[in-house]
């Protein structure tokens, strides 16, 4: 049975009732929309039309078993199955991401990375190695990879963004600061952290302004 498909906003608020669902004490059995609306901040109508939309498990003033509502939400966003991905790229950021080790909770599996620096290569973090650049095709063929995050500076990003595609990567999580041009069947997700950071600093500053003038 196909799932049902959702929107990209829908999509994207899954993980945090996720996240808030798995910090409930062991005590806490069946919660309801207006319980996970009010921890998140969000509309109730809102949270109840997300659940609605992948699973129909809600039961009329009980609400949600937390246990059930877990695993469905897990398996929607294949959280119960493992997907390996390599990082290219392995700078600051990029040995960041490959040492941390919260992925794994999300059925992703960072393996290795891959660098051009000679001085970079041949460390590991977590146990993963960074290997050089010129052995991602093999690394990438031998191991059946599809997902990977690229972490290098912008003038190499599009370079290196077509070198993945050919060594089969169909999925990738840019973190360079530069819109890349690919094929349709290639997915990409932008991650700008500086963008991220002045859009807080900007919704910040409008709050304090807000509360001034009350």
């Amino acid at each position: 049975m196909l799932e049902k498909p959702v929107s990209s906003a829908v999509l994207e608020r899954l993980p945090t009732y996720l996240n808030y669902l798995r910090s409930l004490p062991t005590e806490v059995v069946n919660i309801s929309s207006a319980s996970i609306a009010r921890a998140l901040s969000l509309g109730e109508v809102l949270v109840r039309k997300d659940l609605a939309a992948i699973c129909d498990i809600g039961k009329p003033k009980v609400g949600y078993s937390v246990t059930d509502l877990i695993c469905v939400i897990e398996k929607y966003l294949g959280y119960n199955r493992t997907d390996t991905a390599v990082i290219v790229g392995a700078g600051k950021l990029g040995r960041a991401l490959l040492d941390y080790d919260g992925f794994s909770g999300y059925g992703m599996n960072l393996i290795a990375a891959f660098d051009v620096d000679p001085q970079s290569q041949g460390t590991a973090y977590s146990g993963k190695p960074v290997m050089p650049l010129s052995r991602l095709a093999a690394f990438c063929r031998e191991n059946d990879i599809r997902i990977g995050i690229l972490t290098v500076p912008v003038e190499q990003a599009q370079e290196v963004c077509d070198l993945m595609i050919d060594c089969g990567i169909r999925a990738i999580m840019n973190f360079a600061p530069v819109h890349l041009v690919t094929r349709k069947d290639v997915l990409i997700k932008n991650e700008n952290i500086a963008i991220s950071l002045a859009l807080l600093a900007k919704r910040y500053s409008e709050q304090v302004a807000e509360e001034t003038m009350l």
